[in-house]
C-alpha cells in the first residue's frame, strides 16, 4: 500500500496538470517557450506517475487494468478478470 501522503501529492499534481492544460497547450503553438518556464514544474504532465487504481503502488503497473502486476496476479488467481488463466507464473 502506497502511503497517504504520496497519493494525495499524485491528486495534487494531476488537479495542477488540468488547471495548465489549456494555457500549455497555447503557449506551445506560440512556441513561447520563456513562458513554458514560468509555469509551476508540477504543471507538466510528464510528472505525473502511473500508480495502481487499488493500491497505489507506483511500480509494476500495468496500463491496460489500472493495476500494479501484484495485484493483477491476486485478481486473476481469484478470478475476478475474466479470460485470464494461470499459465506458469
Amino acid at each position: 500500500m502506497a502511503k497517504e501522503s504520496m497519493k494525495a501529492r499524485e491528486r495534487k499534481r494531476q488537479a495542477v496538470v488540468a488547471r495548465y492544460a489549456d494555457k500549455r497547450e497555447a503557449l506551445k503553438a506560440a512556441g513561447d517557450y520563456a513562458g513554458l518556464q514560468r509555469l509551476p514544474k508540477n504543471a507538466s504532465p510528464v510528472r505525473l506517475h502511473n500508480r495502481c487504481k487499488l493500491t497505489g503502488r507506483p511500480r509494476g503497473y500495468m496500463r491496460q487494468f489500472g493495476l500494479s502486476r501484484v495485484t493483477f496476479r491476486e485478481m486473476a488467481l481469484s478470478g475476478l478478470i475474466p479470460g485470464v488463466k494461470k499459465c506458469s507464473w
